[in-house]
């Protein structure tokens, strides 16, 4: 009976060794909703994809009509990294063209690796160096 005992306690424990990799391998995590001046609607979610940790907008975000929007992140200890331009200009056009062509919306990004955990996603206007809205994550995710 006590061999019982110590095979359940042993899978219990395996379970909880294992249980960080689990979420690491492909849980997703979404954040509050966003708020601020420009960016206020959907949020973000965090997964992992080819071992990279992956921040993706929700169907219903809405980009703000500013010049120059970024992605930005605010890792557990407060320190803000200003990622990739939220909109990009269209590729494979001569420049005198760029105004006729509407710019792509970046709705997901790569975590850098210099980066170890997120706590908060930031749509950062690079331009005007204000925030225009900002989503958190209940814990930091990476």
């Amino acid at each position: 009976m006590k061999s019982i005992y110590r095979i359940a306690a042993a899978l219990v424990l395996g379970a909880v060794s294992i249980s960080p990799s689990i979420a690491q391998m492909g849980m997703s995590h979404t954040s509050s909703p966003f708020q601020g001046p420009k960016a206020n609607t959907g949020t973000v979610s965090h997964s992992m994809e080819n071992g990279r940790s992956v921040l993706t907008l929700s169907d219903d975000f809405v980009a703000p009509g500013t010049p120059d929007p970024h992605w930005a992140v605010v890792d557990s200890k407060g320190t803000m990294y200003v990622l990739d331009r939220l909109t990009l200009k269209p590729q494979g056009m001569a420049m005198e063209d760029h105004g006729k062509q509407p710019d792509r919306f970046q709705k997901k990004i790569t975590v850098p690796d210099y980066v170890k955990d997120v706590k908060k996603v930031v749509i950062w206007c690079a331009w005007a160096e204000t925030n225009l809205g900002e989503a958190s994550f209940s814990s930091a995710v990476k």
